[in-house]
């Protein structure tokens, strides 16, 4: 692994400046004491010129230039999620970090070249699972780690949102398998990482998927059954097709000893709270909980907080590659189900 980076601040480069590119100059902006600004990259030249101008940095249209000039220590890929593959992988051959949106690739194979291209060059690969920082979940990631619920029985998400035609039409690679995927891969990736992050590793997945009403490749909706190592059952339903916005994002987890469902429309609000032993945290229920008008969330500036903190030497990546890994094995797994009308088991590979 390359050198700490310390005694100055980090030079980062946001490649891509669509719409999740304002969470991300928003959350340097909340740690310029540790982050710079170095260079944008976009191919729309209209927009590479105003962030250039809004940022008062160099714009590049061309990655190539960005990473033989810029002179950033990390590039955030903020891209079409069919170009994080290779633009990690170059990222990494010219000695750069990378923080890279979800899903970190499309495809199995690029994720595994992604993790071996940034081990070999040295370099941290980091994706970000923003929703992982949410108050909501780490309550309720600690009742788990605590044993709250004792064995876990089920556990079921809800992924209720819409996105209508003119979202997949506002560009070329939207509802494509090669470059977006589909609400399963796209809208609903943070909760498909849930299922890991918080019940633990996956053995047989089982899916469905369709496309109801957008004229797209991919999927508008789709269900999905779940069978942990330790025994639970699960399930999950997502669809983009809920009228007339978005309505909820939730997961509902029954135990032996402990029921809790966190719900609104992003994970943002925990509605039960029922466990047989009490604890003294429990009264903190009302402050985690947050209004949003954003599926979102804001763990973004707490994601880069750890993004910084493991450029310095000083922690450990919560989600490194490998653990991107995770949600991107259970999401290929997903649609290898659908498309063969089969239960997958993992890993996907011995």
């Amino acid at each position: 692994m390359s050198a700490a980076l310390t005694g100055r601040k980090i030079r980062i480069a946001v490649v891509g400046c669509g719409r999740i590119s304002q969470n991300h100059f928003g959350a340097i902006a909340r740690h310029a004491g540790d982050l710079e600004l170095a260079a944008v990259c976009d191919a729309d030249p209209a927009r590479l010129e105003e962030q250039a101008a809004a940022h008062g940095v160099p714009g590049f249209l061309r990655y190539e230039d960005l990473l033989r000039e810029s002179g950033c220590d990390l590039v955030s890929l903020c891209t079409p999620s069919g170009l994080h593959a290779g633009q990690a992988i170059l990222a990494a051959r010219h000695g750069k970090h990378v923080l890279t949106e979800k899903p970190m690739a499309t495809r199995w194979q690029d994720g595994l070249n992604m993790v071996k291209a940034c081990d070999e060059a040295g370099v941290r690969l980091f994706v970000i699972k923003q929703n992982r920082r949410n108050a909501t979940l780490r309550m309720l990631k600690r009742a788990l780690e605590e044993k709250r619920f004792g064995r876990v029985h089920m556990a079921h998400l809800n992924v209720f949102w819409t996105r209508p035609q003119e979202y997949y039409d506002s560009a070329a690679w939207r509802g494509t398998w090669e470059m977006d995927g589909g609400a399963f891969m796209n809208q609903a990736s943070h909760y498909v990482d849930l299922l890991e992050w918080l019940i633990g590793p996956i053995a047989d997945v089982q899916a469905m998927t369709g496309t109801l009403a957008r004229d797209i490749e991919v999927e508008d909706t789709g269900v999905l059954n779940v069978r942990w190592r330790n025994g639970a059952l699960g399930s999950m339903a997502v669809t983009m097709l809920a009228w007339p916005k978005n309505l909820e994002g939730s997961i509902t987890i029954l135990g032996e000893k402990g029921t809790a469902r966190v719900g609104g429309v992003a994970v943002n609000d925990i509605q039960i709270w029922d466990f047989a032993e009490p604890r003294d945290y429990d009264q903190q229920i009302r402050a985690a909980n947050y209004e949003t008008s954003s599926v979102y969330g804001f763990g973004h500036p707490l994601y880069f907080r750890n993004v910084v903190e493991a450029l310095r030497g000083e922690a450990e990546p919560e989600t490194d590659g490998r653990e991107g890994l995770k949600s991107l094995e259970v999401l290929i797994a997903a649609y290898i189900s659908a498309r063969d009308g089969r239960t997958v088991s993992l890993p996907l590979q011995y």
